[in-house]
């Protein structure tokens, strides 16, 4: 070969740099000098396999699918990560109703061609009651990702209805067990409690100086000085203060309002709804259908999926399960507003064009339909204070950091902060006194009084190494600061007690509470004999009693929160009892007293035990359903049946959404149980 190379004199080097070129192709391609090979390049489209459930199939696209769908429940206001929905949580649902789906097809439950279209013509019937083939394959393909996956959800979901009732038809629930549930649900009681907490406790507690000094010596290492620390003084400008003297005219707020964008003048929208409520959870997955054949009846061939409103509000009452907004034709009583500090269902509708009919959104036990109606202007006295507000906090900023500047200039000048501080005050609308501030010895990482823990404060000071070098203006929280070193330590080192007294002293209390609680608590129920004596001796023990009108069992009782056996304390509480053994709730212990028992009225328990039955029915067959599932996945877990693909699960994190186009989510899922525990 290396004869051949020197008989090649004059093409050898044309050879050897198209070799090379050819490598780094061959590189490029497998992933060495790109991230293709690590990232995932359209999940929507990707056979990548992510699981595999007995021999069968989940795969990136199957998750992708399944993620959008859950998301457009919500209309995209609420993120996955909100709701608690990892990758690994929503592939786990994927692998439930796979296994679902495959005990029914082992146990012949499957569903018939004719099953299969009855439901769906049922489903897409028209304000006349026919079905129009062509309408129902433009509504499925616009809005359920296409015929084909919509009917092949609808057959497997006809599957495991199958399989439901197959596995809970032997399931009963007696009468006596249903109205015991009704007495524990619906008794009410007055309460009248003392949660025992170390905090509270701590707060009596006044250690001798002779035990501060003894736990400071035997817990010296504990307070040992690991890194540098420094002592800073630093002049303040408040943003507020100098704001408030500002003084901005009607003028200049009409400008303001001029400049706004349209949106931006809008005090929200109008909003129509249906309301479908979903009387017991087998029929979740019923009455999606029904709201997804209202949504298909109502865009009817608008390509921009939008109805008028008097169609909307003919629907709504003829269909709305709200009476108030029923009767309404539909119309919220008011508008809705943009709020991204509280994202809902009805923040959706503020981005639809008007005349637009949402995807069913679920929330609590309902199916909601919406349609976005006409904006509701904002006139300039609406958005007045808004404005004043606005222009105040921007101009007061630009303020500070001017003024805060300067005040550098003449601190590095005159290193005098109490001479600046006199020259500054009338301007920065402060007393002279309040503007210089002083830090304990502080380092990075620590919470410092007025500016808490503030890595932009941290930055400007780290420059600081000899004493009253002054650094630049740093913002922090309200105002500005201009830092100057007073002193540093070098570590390491053992401060002295007067240095760390004060932690010493939160430490020896809150340790000597911790031992006490429980004992605080059981001789707080010991020595009350009735619940209306429970807030004297609260109060004499330096604890603090809480009140709590009409208490059911199940619902969270203050701060103490809830637990079955707080819960069954409670129940078993005549008016004017206590529980003399006190219950611990977490890290709480908690003394309960009942100033008012009231039983639960089975007058009523009369008229709703049909329906009371039929719900304890619903709820035990899904707990059968939710342990058979359980089962069988435990089973297949333990034999190697389930694969999850990690590496897969990882790429697709790494992975970005392509920008293309993405068919909308199926809005057919089938009905999966909650996950078993």
């Amino acid at each position: 070969m290396l004869k051949l190379f020197r008989r090649l004199e004059k093409t050898r080097s044309l050879i050897i740099m198209l070799f090379a070129a050819l490598l780094v192709v061959g590189l490029v391609v497998a992933g060495v000098f790109t991230r293709t090979g690590t990232a995932i390049a359209n999940p929507f489209k990707s056979k990548e396999v992510l699981a595999s459930v007995n021999g069968e199939e989940i795969t990136v696209a199957d998750l992708t699918l399944r993620k959008k769908m859950r998301e457009s429940q919500f209309g995209g206001q609420i993120t996955l990560a909100q709701l608690g929905l990892t990758d690994e949580r929503v592939l786990d649902e994927l692998v439930r109703q796979k296994i679902m789906v495959q005990e029914a097809k082992r146990l012949g439950l499957r569903a018939s061609d004719a099953e299969v279209s009855d439901l769906i013509r049922n489903t897409f019937k028209d304000a006349s009651g026919n079905f129009d083939l062509k309408r129902y394959k433009e509504a499925v393909t616009r809005n359920l990702g296409g015929v084909a996956l919509y009917e092949s959800q609808v057959r497997d979901e006809i599957a495991v209805q199958k399989l439901r009732a197959f596995v809970t038809a032997g399931v009963q629930v007696s009468d006596l067990e249903v109205q015991q549930d009704f007495e524990r649900r619906n008794a009410e009681f007055d309460l009248v409690y003392v949660p025992v907490v170390p905090a509270e406790l701590a707060k009596k507690i006044t250690p001798s100086d002779e035990e501060l000094q003894k736990y400071f010596e035997e817990h010296k290492t504990d307070y040992r000085i690991l890194e540098p620390q420094k002592k800073i003084r630093y002049l303040y400008i408040d943003q507020t203060k100098i704001g408030e003297k500002l003084n901005i005219p009607d003028e200049e707020l009409r400008k303001e309002y001029e400049q706004l964008k349209p949106e931006n003048k809008q005090a929200g929208v109008r909003v129509q709804q249906i309301v479908l409520k979903i009387a017991r959870p087998e029929l979740d997955q019923e009455v999606l259908n029904k709201a997804t054949g209202l949504v298909a009846r109502l865009r009817g061939d608008n390509r921009d999926l939008t109805t008028t409103e008097e169609a909307f509000a003919e629907m709504a009452r003829g269909n709305s399960e709200d009476p108030a907004t029923a009767k309404q034709g539909g119309w919220l009583p008011n508008p809705v507003k943009k709020n991204p500090n509280k994202p809902d269902i009805l923040q959706s509708t503020l981005e639809w064009q008007e005349g637009y009919v949402g995807d069913p959104l679920k929330t609590g036990n309902a199916y909601y339909i919406f349609r976005r109606g006409p904006s509701v202007p904002k006139s300039f006295e609406d958005a007045k204070q808004e404005l004043l507000v606005s222009l105040r906090n921007r101009r007061s900023y630009s303020a500070a950091a001017a003024l805060a500047q300067r005040a550098a200039e003449r601190l590095k000048a005159t290193n005098n902060y109490t001479e600046v501080a006199q020259e500054l005050a009338a301007e920065a609308n402060m007393n002279p006194a309040d503007m210089i501030k002083e830090t304990p010895y502080i380092k990075p990482g620590d919470s410092v009084a007025d500016i808490g823990s503030n890595p932009t404060f941290e930055e400007a000071i780290k420059p600081l190494e000899e004493p009253n070098q002054i650094g630049d203006r740093v913002s922090i929280k309200g105002g500005f600061a201009i830092p100057q070193l007073l002193e540093k330590r070098d570590p390491p080192f053992d401060p002295p007690f007067a240095d760390v007294k004060d932690g010493v002293t939160e430490a020896v209390k809150n340790e000597r509470a911790k031992q006490q609680v429980e004992q605080a608590a059981r001789d707080l129920a010991a020595g009350t004999a009735k619940a209306e004596d429970l807030k004297a001796a609260a109060e004499k023990a330096g604890l603090k009693a809480e009140t709590e009108e009409k208490y059911k069992l199940g619902s969270p009782l203050g701060t103490v929160g809830a637990d079955p056996a707080l819960d069954s304390a409670v129940y078993a509480l005549k008016a004017g009892e206590i529980t003399k053994t006190p219950v611990k709730v977490g890290d709480t212990w908690v003394v309960v007293g009942a100033t008012r028992h009231k039983e639960a009225d089975l007058t009523e328990f009369g008229k709703q035990r049909t329906q009371l039955v039929e719900s304890a029915l619903a709820t035990r067959r899904n707990e059968v359903f939710d342990d058979y599932i359980g089962t069988h996945y435990r089973r297949l877990e333990q034999a190697g049946e389930i694969e999850i693909n990690r590496d897969t699960l990882a790429k697709l994190a790494e992975s970005e959404e392509p920008p293309i186009a993405v068919p909308r989510a199926p809005r057919a899922p089938i009905n999966i149980p909650a996950q078993t525990k």
